[in-house]
């Protein structure tokens, strides 16, 4: 059964939810993505935490002694001034994350030793929020140890050094086009050999862009002009970088497509439609695609559908509809996550539902057939979940909205993981949605107001 008319079955009842937009990413042989290929903190060993989910792009720690509990007392905290919701980026010793502060975008760094701010260097005006979980500093910065390259709602993106100097600036939209979504860019830029990749999907002119990241120069653009209705031709997920058949390869999931891009040259490789078959005016997506393996996997229709693809079978197909519709691997409407990215390790995807039936409800799968191979639900509050889940070594470190941590443990089996402990910060105040990342031996979580230092 094609995507269209297996999505068309559904009863699209449990599919209607509120409008709510953060701006806050088999057969033939294919290589997985930037965890094995080509991922940004390989070239250098002070890049700890490179982009929004990590060097891999898939959510996964690198190996080391974390803490699994903590309080206030035990953390560290330095006050961030503005407003923003960017997870921090991390070279060495220095993370950088972005915030609106007296009417201006600003790029941040933050000394992890000392937890106070090193910099903080203005990068064009301030365009705010629209929703209350967003602002106009949603999307993280992106770092090859080098350069540092942050993103905002106002269409400038700039590249600073690790001391905060600016090296280069441009604005996209006086580029190539206003900003037409209804809510706030949470869009990330991400890194491929020396190029920035920014997705921009919209009602109107919507384009990949991939930039020189050491002269700000346009290296190539794709025209992503792809049908899709209203709201739903609107996304804010995050490219992802991957290896196909030796070939570096961009994957964006948005409007209602899942497309498949040439990194080298712009030139598109594969398109696979059908996400919205019944053409919901209102299915903007959030969540970004995972990578494992050979496979993408999709979460679409607001958080209930998932999609296994097999990325090589899609690029096989080419402009071929009907032979792209054979690179779907499996598809399930009884799972999903609308803001939460999930994470991907092994073959196995991880995941936490935000819905309003589900909300809490975690689950492992595997990425080859979609089969569940455990679940599991957190107790549940009033707070649900947009930041992303971070796997370390074998636990699960999940983040709701009021800046709790839960950690779970034994994730890798079949069997149900236990929770090990619920970490509460006092800067509760709604709405965390960064995600935790790791640095050293420590994680940083930034939330409402803060960013945390947390070690054992």
């Amino acid at each position: 059964m094609s995507l269209p008319h297996f999505l068309a079955s559904l009863s699209l009842a449990h599919l209607s939810a509120v409008v709510v937009c953060l701006g806050i990413p088999v057969g033939s042989t294919a290589t997985v993505g930037a965890a094995e290929s080509f991922s940004v903190d390989s070239k250098n060993a002070d890049v700890i935490w490179p982009q929004w989910r990590g060097g891999s792009q898939q959510g996964v720690a690198p190996e080391g002694d974390y803490p699994v509990e903590w309080s206030e007392e035990k953390a560290t905290r330095c006050k961030i001034p503005g407003s923003g919701a960017s997870t921090p980026v991390i070279v060495g010793n220095r993370a950088f994350l972005t915030s609106g502060i007296d009417g201006q975008n600003h790029l941040l760094g933050v000394d992890i030793d000392s937890m106070e701010i090193a910099f903080q260097t203005p990068l064009g005006d301030d365009r705010g929020n629209k929703h209350r979980k967003g602002s106009g500093s949603n999307p993280s910065a992106v770092t090859d140890g080098k350069n540092v390259v942050a993103y905002f709602r106002s269409g400038d993106l700039a590249c600073c050094d690790v001391d905060g100097k600016p090296l280069w600036h441009t604005n996209l939209q006086e580029q190539f086009g206003e900003d037409t979504l209804w809510w706030d860019l949470g869009s990330s830029p991400m890194i491929v050999d020396n190029l920035v990749v920014v997705a921009v999907m919209q009602t109107g002119p919507s384009y990949i862009v991939a930039i020189d990241i050491e002269s700000g120069e346009v290296v190539w653009k794709d025209d992503r002009m792809v049908p899709a209705p209203e709201e739903a031709a609107q996304s804010y997920s995050t490219p992802l970088a991957t290896e196909v058949d030796g070939k570096k390869v961009v994957a964006v999931l948005g409007a209602d497509h899942l497309t498949l891009t040439d990194a080298k040259t712009g030139k598109r490789l594969g398109t696979l439609g059908g996400f919205n078959p019944g053409q919901e005016k209102f299915f903007r997506s959030i969540a970004s695609p995972v990578i494992t393996g050979n496979v993408i996997v999709c979460p679409y229709s607001r958080g209930a559908t998932l999609t296994g693809v097999d990325m090589a079978k899609l690029i096989e197909a080419g402009s071929d509809k009907n032979a792209a519709d054979d690179a779907i691997l499996w598809m399930r409407d009884d799972v999903g996550s609308d803001v939460p990215t999930p994470a991907a390790r092994d073959g196995i995807v991880y995941l936490i539902s935000d819905g309003k039936q589900s909300k809490g409800k975690l689950l492992a799968l595997s990425a080859e057939t979609g089969e569940t191979l455990w679940d599991s639900s957190l107790e549940r509050t009033r707070s649900s979940y947009s930041s992303s889940p971070l796997v370390i070594g074998d636990r699960l470190y999940v983040t709701d909205e009021s800046g709790t941590t839960s950690v779970l443990e034994n994730i890798g089996g079949d069997s149900e993981p236990k929770l090990i402990h619920t970490n509460q910060v006092d800067d509760d105040e709604q709405f965390t949605v960064a995600s935790p990342v790791p640095f050293a031996d420590g994680l940083l979580l930034r939330t409402k107001s803060h960013l945390y230092k947390l070690t054992r």
